[in-house]
């Protein structure tokens, strides 16, 4: 629903001449455990140069794999149309989760599938809210038909567009597409339409959940909500044939607030990076001008992402504060920035807005520090993006970040310090800002490490092995439905049978 990171952009992905689609394809508190995270023991802390630490990329395999549409490298028993909803629309409306979406439904129609995609369109929301995202979708996207719903605001973010996409129009697309699986983002409305076509058609049903929304609610004075929303969640995921997240420690969250009851039904799919639109080569003089407020001679911190409460930003404004020579860069929008201006008053802060392909793509390589304070981070896309820029990281051991810069890699591939830990993020800031060796030597191994991941291996392993654990489950859960549709209705025949043979009484 609302992506982690939702108002800067990202740089396009390339996608193949969309090519014509075969006929039939026409129609086409509980309370959050979040940043529980144990710290590493006393002996596994890092040296007092990190980065000169033994651990060798080459010692784990990559994960990089041969197109998927290679012959031998597609499993029998995947889907061959998909249906995907998700909202808001990764094609026009920046998110988190955008270039997953785009660049999974690339590769699946790369590898032979037919997809069908719903997502937001034009609506309507409140008076003087920025309403760009709600607009008409492209027809096509590298080969997939992608349909239009209506949409309306987010309550509480109105900027968000959502739908429900039950209207009969959406239904006749999906019953004349003919999914064999339904892959729903979640949270979100949607979710209600998915779970009802994918019932109707007896197709495969997965949720996946990207956005934390229950660790969200209390930073704008809703905390009263968390306890409904889980079991809201737990109504949505319980029926959902698979559920996927984004990383180990949204499994954890998901089982300890009972939204799955095992991990069998749960499982986490893998992250990517396009390491050659976030590449050291974008460097630019006249970004790092951008970026320092006309200052390229200091030290510059660089945060991307959206500017929300729930982000944890003005936990950098004592970082700033002991180390004055360093300059601080927001590149993101959202309803937090006007608070945050009033924060960073007086200091050397710089805040750039949204930005959009290779302008986003300098704006990582020609910072010195990439810093992420926020708790909530499901994954934390900007932080693979910072990575793969060659920019070092420092970061709160809290959300999905430690499966990024694992706690073993700590001072090797990135930073992490404590939540709440102003003392040792301060520290970890002077020391890279006094260190130009060290900061190449941390970026270097940062962007080894993230180029393991790529999009088109994270997506063969959703084809193949991911699809059909939640197809064989639906066959399943159908069957047992079927069986007992099938025994009821026997059982009425014999009992009006009986009737009928009974003698009456004269």
């Amino acid at each position: 629903m609302i992506a982690g990171r939702v108002l800067h952009a990202r740089a396009p992905v390339s996608c193949p001449r969309p090519c014509p689609l075969p006929r039939r394809a026409r129609y086409l508190r509980t309370r959050s455990t979040f940043p529980a995270a144990p710290p590493p023991p006393a002996e596994d802390n890092p040296p007092v140069d990190p980065a000169q630490s033994t651990w060798d990329v080459l010692q784990e395999p990559t994960t990089s794999a041969p197109p998927i549409g290679t012959p031998g490298h597609v499993n029998p028993g995947a889907p061959k149309r998909i249906a995907i909803f998700v909202e808001p629309s990764p094609f026009t409306y920046i998110s988190g989760y955008k270039n997953r979406f785009r660049t999974m439904i690339k590769y699946l129609v790369e590898a032979g599938c037919e997809v069908l995609v719903v997502t937001t369109g034009k609506g309507f929301t409140l008076p003087g809210v920025d309403a760009a995202g709600f607009c008409e979708q492209p027809a096509t996207f590298c080969g997939a038909r992608v349909v239009s719903a209506l949409s309306f605001g987010c309550p509480w973010y109105a900027q968000v567009p959502l739908s429900f996409a039950l209207s009969p129009r959406i239904w006749r697309e999906v019953r004349d597409f003919k999914p064999d699986l339904i892959h729903c983002s979640s949270p979100g409305v949607m979710v209600v339409a998915a779970k009802l076509y994918s019932w109707l058609l007896k197709a495969a049903l997965v949720l996946s959940y990207h956005t934390h929304v229950p660790s969200y609610l209390p930073r704008y004075g809703i905390e009263f909500l968390v306890a409904p929303l889980w079991a809201v969640l737990r109504v949505l995921h319980a029926t959902a044939h698979l559920t996927l997240t984004v990383s180990p420690a949204m499994v954890d969250e998901l089982l300890t607030n009972k939204a799955v009851d095992s991990h069998d039904q749960v499982k986490v799919w893998k992250k990517g990076v396009d390491s050659e639109t976030f590449h050291p080569r974008f460097r630019s003089d006249a970004m790092r001008s951008r970026l320092t407020g006309g200052r390229p001679e200091r030290p510059v911190l660089l945060y991307v992402g959206r500017l929300g409460f729930e982000k944890n930003l003005a936990f950098l404004r004592p970082l700033l504060d002991a180390n004055p020579g360093c300059s601080l860069a927001f590149v993101g929008d959202g309803p937090a920035r006007q608070e945050l201006q009033r924060v960073y008053a007086g200091t050397e802060t710089t805040f750039l807005g949204t930005l959009h392909g290779e302008e986003l793509s300098a704006a990582y390589a020609s910072a010195d520090v990439f810093m992420m304070p926020s708790e909530s981070e499901t994954l934390g896309f900007v932080v693979l993006e910072a990575m793969a820029s060659e920019l070092p990281v420092v970061a709160v051991r809290a959300g999905g970040i430690p499966d990024i810069i694992r706690p073993q890699d700590n001072g090797v591939t990135g930073f992490l310090y404590e939540s709440g830990d102003v003392a040792r993020a301060s520290e970890l800031v002077a020391s890279l800002a006094a260190d130009k060796g060290l900061r190449t030597r941390v970026g270097t191994r940062a962007r080894q490490e993230v180029s393991k991941w790529d999009w088109r291996a994270a997506t063969m392993d959703l084809l193949n092995v991911l699809y059909p654990l939640a197809m064989a489950a639906a066959a399943v859960r159908y069957g047992k439905a079927l069986g007992q549709v099938a025994a009821d209705a026997m059982g009425r025949q014999q009992q009006e049978g009986a009737q009928q043979l009974t003698p009456r009484v004269a």
